[in-house]
């Protein structure tokens, strides 16, 4: 098998990942990398803004709001995603379904827990119904608030156990997992979430045909070799929120070759993507809280090295990062006037340093003095200035 180094696994994240090259769209951001992340509404925007010059706010709500190239759904490992609107044909009856099953299993139970229901699953049909109903003469969609007042069987708020709260945003979470609802226009600022939960057909007339499940996850494993391959069976398993059955399956299906990493460890990459990839110019970049390219992997040394516990917090989630030729050199903050800031865990090359700092200028003439929070600071965000 061939060898793929830790270095041309750096050279091809910055190919793929439109690092070195920025792209020209918030859609070519996203099929550069197969989803963005949206946990944190910022992340998305960021995130483009990273990857694309000239890029506005303005430009990625149009892509979600008004074009509707791309939309939020929650997929894998139960996080909410940004996707090209032809890939949610696969994540549907696959990824998303997966994660349905689990939350409508737990939801059920959780309903009889509270006492609310002595079927919890008849119970939540019956809630699911409701609100589809709700939403039918509503093509523009109603807000959170609007559906509880109009639908009083899921305005409920209950403590089913010590930390968990039962509301109605679960049942509204799980027709966005089953594909029936969308989290549409946004009411609040590009930095929070505030969506007008609607019809996925009134949203999106035109669906694209569903896949079945193998299908789904066959698309997602290619897209994913496309944009993080090489990586080992393992970064797969935890990226798809899936099985090993599962990711060994669509491998097969998919004739994936494999190639031997730094370490001995077994990648895979696509038949046609295993020409060796040379070396980029010089580049760097910052990227937000959760970017995809920080959480593309289960094994991150190759681009982390040391640092990663300076870089994740302790349930692993990625803080923001500062990058330097394929490696994760340090974060970068706010200071108080909304000024961005460099906090570099290692010595970089004059070069790199200048780098570092034209992108840190660009993102605070973006930023404009919009101070963006975040509830995922890692340690070296929360470290004392040097």
């Amino acid at each position: 098998m061939r060898l793929v180094t830790d270095d041309e696994r750096r050279a091809r994240l910055a190919l793929r990942h439109a690092l070195a090259v920025p792209v020209g769209s918030p859609e070519a951001a996203t099929e550069a990398m197969t989803v963005l992340h949206a946990t944190e509404p910022a992340t998305v925007y960021l995130s483009c803004w990273a990857r694309v010059r000239s890029l506005s706010v303005a430009d990625v709500d149009r892509a979600l709001y008004v074009d509707r190239t791309l939309a939020k759904q929650l997929a894998m490992r139960r996080t909410l995603f940004v996707f090209p609107v032809e890939l949610l044909a696969a994540a549907w009856p696959s990824t998303s379904a997966r994660v349905a099953a689990t939350e409508r299993a737990r939801m059920a139970q959780d309903a009889v827990t509270a006492g609310f229901a002595e079927d919890g699953h008849e119970w939540l049909d019956r809630a699911r119904t409701a609100v589809i109903e709700a939403l039918e003469a509503v093509p523009d969609g109603r807000t959170a608030l609007e559906l509880r007042r109009a639908v009083p069987l899921i305005d409920i708020k209950v403590a089913v156990r010590a930390g968990e709260m039962w509301t109605a945003g679960r049942v509204l979470t799980h027709l966005g997992l089953t594909g029936d609802l969308v989290r549409g226009v946004n009411t609040g600022g590009w930095h929070v979430s505030r969506p007008k939960w609607t019809l996925m057909r009134h949203w999106l007339p035109s669906l694209p045909p569903l896949m079945t499940a193998e299908e789904g996850y066959r698309e997602l494993v290619r897209r994913w070799l496309y944009s993080f391959g090489p990586g080992t069976e393992d970064d797969i398993v935890w990226w798809l929120g899936s099985t090993k059955a599962v990711v060994r399956a669509a491998l097969a299906a998919l004739e994936a070759a494999p190639v031997t990493l730094n370490g001995g460890a077994t990648g895979w990459l696509l038949p046609d993507d295993l020409d060796e990839v040379p070396a980029p110019p010089d580049w760097a970049a910052l990227l937000p809280v959760l970017d995809p390219t920080v959480m593309g992997w289960k094994g991150r040394d190759f681009y982390l090295g040391p640092h990663r516990g300076q870089l994740f917090d302790n349930r692993g989630n990625a803080g923001t990062t500062a990058w330097f030729n394929g490696r994760a050199v340090g974060c970068w903050v706010q200071d108080a006037a909304g000024v961005v800031r460099l906090r570099l865990l290692e010595d970089v090359p004059p070069q790199g340093r200048s780098l570092l700092a034209a992108e840190a200028e660009r993102l605070t003439a973006w930023l404009d003095g919009f101070r963006v929070g975040s509830v995922y600071s890692s340690p070296a965000m929360k470290a004392a200035p040097a």
